[in-house]
């Protein structure tokens, strides 16, 4: 899994080669690479600004904080046609984005957040907004794949884009990132307006936004198969801010200054892409229930490795954790956007989101605490046994309520 196969390979192609996976996975790298810039550079901007810590982690609450309420902001990408929308919202961040020129003084700070608030929320609704688009435009057999290489494409992006951005920063400060940012969400429109997709006008509501809302909730937690992988994705994650937030202890068991983090997410990194290359034969082969079981198994183990004080272990441990991780979330998204009707799906898919990603503040909170009140060890152990014992659930499920392995090329849409 961890090794890209001439197979894997092959199907990569084949991916790239359908028109519209190609546009979206280069709007993907392009509008990533922005992001990714200005996730690190906004921090130093506050850091620089006002001399706090604190103030400059509030960076990153900003730009998650609407995930809280992504089922309601997935209703809009049910409500609207969805190439519209996306490139709107891009134009709307690139546009946004420039406000911060005129960021100069602590006094100013405000408006740092509220752009990365606006920022976040506009992702929520865009990631809705494309994962249903992805389904109705490229071939279903293939949807493994695309998203094997979005993680890819998202994940290179972190390893690069930050040190691009930071450099930036070092020489132009935060508006010269904010710029950079801007000018990749309009080379992203360009490329969303490529775009051939047929889409069905949205139907009138037949009720309020609330309760078009919940219907996106309820579809998923009372589908057999979809039900499990969310929840799987979302302990998952609750167990990865967990021990994320052991990190620095981890690192000082090892006796290296906290710098060493940049190298462990490096190897990390390069874990999430080689799993990336793979993830679609991979699903094909032991369909999404066992693909997601595979990796957090994976995952576990990793965890639990870092409790051993050796550098060998450290590095090892995280790239099975880059490897392991990025499986559920691969394969519980593949579900939702191949059991879930088009009508649904913008909802379907951001609540999914939310349910998977929500968890990971929780747990960055409650290691943040554990560090404090426990060894170290003994929580990763709990934590590596926790993701055991979630892989173990995951498998008990029964293998009629897994199709992708058999799902034949038949009922794949064209693309």
């Amino acid at each position: 899994m961890t090794t890209p196969t001439p197979t894997s390979t092959w199907t990569a192609l084949r991916v790239l080669r359908n028109r519209n996976a190609g546009l979206y996975l280069t709007g993907v790298v392009v509008s990533g690479f922005g992001t990714s810039a200005l996730w690190l550079a906004s921090g130093v901007w506050v850091r620089e600004l006002t001399g706090s810590n604190g103030l400059a982690a509030l960076c990153l609450l900003a730009m998650w904080a609407p995930t809280l309420v992504g089922p309601l902001l997935g209703t809009l990408a049910d409500r609207v046609p969805r190439k519209p929308l996306l490139i709107g919202a891009n134009l709307l961040l690139a546009g946004l984005l420039l406000t911060l020129f005129t960021v100069d003084s602590p006094g100013r700070l405000w408006l740092i957040y509220t752009v990365l608030f606006v920022y976040g929320a506009a992702g929520v609704v865009h990631d809705a907004a494309e994962s249903a688009l992805v389904a109705a435009a490229v071939d279903r057999a293939l949807l493994g794949d695309f998203n094997g290489l979005r993680m890819t494409a998202t994940e290179g992006m972190k390893l690069v884009a930050p040190l691009a951005g930071a450099g930036l920063f070092a020489v132009y400060g935060g508006p010269g990132v904010a710029l950079l940012d801007a000018v990749t969400f309009v080379l992203a429109t360009g490329v969303y307006a490529l775009l051939r997709v047929r889409e069905e006008k949205p139907e009138p509501p037949l009720s309020g936004w609330w309760a078009r809302t919940a219907e996106g909730a309820r579809f998923l937690w009372a589908h057999a198969r979809l039900r499990p992988l969310v929840l799987a994705g979302g302990a998952m994650m609750l167990c990865a801010g967990i021990t994320g937030a052991l990190l620095y202890a981890v690192i000082d068991s090892l006796g290296h200054s906290p710098a060493y983090a940049g190298v462990l997410y490096a190897v990390q990194g390069v874990g999430s892409v080689a799993v990336g290359l793979g993830s679609g034969p991979a699903l094909r082969r032991l369909g999404e229930r066992r693909f997601a079981a595979a990796g957090i198994a994976l995952t576990a183990v990793a965890v639990a490795a870092r409790a051993v004080p050796s550098d060998p272990v450290a590095l090892a441990s995280s790239v099975m954790s880059g490897v392991g991780l990025p499986c559920v979330l691969i394969a519980a998204m593949t579900a939702v956007q191949r059991e879930t009707p088009d009508a649904l799906l913008g909802r379907a898919a951001a609540t999914a989101n939310t349910l998977m990603f929500t968890p990971n503040v929780l747990g960055l909170a409650a290691g943040a605490l554990l560090v404090e009140l426990a060894d170290y060890r003994l929580v990763l152990a709990a934590a590596g046994a926790g993701l055991l014992l979630t892989a173990a659930a995951l498998l008990q499920i029964p293998a009629s309520a897994d199709r992708t392995a058999s799902r034949s090329p038949s009922d794949a849409n064209p693309a």
